[in-house]
C-alpha cells in the first residue's frame, strides 16, 4: 500500500521520484520535533542559489507543520539550519497548532450557522444607502 501511495500521490510524504532525487544528491541537515525531516542539496544553477533546500514529512505534507526555525532556514531567511545554532523559542511564541481549515475543530464565528447558531437579533441602526 505505501509503494502505491508514493507512486500516485504527493500529500501522503515523499513520492519516487523525491525518494529518488534526495538518495542521489540530498544531504541530510536535521529532524525537527515532528518528525520531518531536512536535505539541502548543490543547486543546479550555482549563480541563483548556492543550494536547494526542502523538507519530506512525516506522514500528511502539509506547509504549516514546518517549524519556525526550520521555515527560515528552507526559505534561505538564515544560512545555518537550526541544529548548528542555539535556536530556541521565544516566551511569547505559542505551540504549533495544525491548519484546521476544513475540519471538525476550524474556527466559526459565534451566530455560524456551520456550528448550529444563529444570526444576531437586528438592532434597527442599519440605514441603507440611497441615492438622491
Amino acid at each position: 500500500m505505501q509503494f502505491l501511495k508514493q507512486f500516485f500521490t504527493w500529500w501522503n510524504g515523499q513520492t519516487w521520484n523525491t525518494r529518488f532525487y534526495t538518495w542521489r544528491a540530498g544531504t541530510f541537515v536535521g529532524e525537527d520535533e515532528y518528525g520531518n525531516k531536512y536535505y539541502k542539496a548543490k543547486s543546479a544553477v550555482p549563480d541563483s542559489i548556492p543550494e536547494r533546500r526542502w523538507v519530506i514529512y512525516k506522514g500528511y505534507s502539509e506547509g504549516s507543520q514546518v517549524a519556525s526555525g526550520w521555515h527560515g532556514w528552507l526559505h534561505h531567511r538564515v544560512d545555518v539550519a537550526p541544529p548548528d545554532e542555539s535556536y530556541s523559542s521565544f516566551e511569547w511564541q505559542k505551540p504549533h497548532e495544525p491548519n484546521l481549515t476544513g475540519s471538525a475543530g476550524a474556527y466559526h464565528p459565534p451566530g455560524s450557522i456551520a456550528v448550529g447558531g444563529s444570526p444576531a437579533p437586528r438592532t434597527g441602526y442599519y440605514q441603507p444607502w440611497k441615492p438622491q
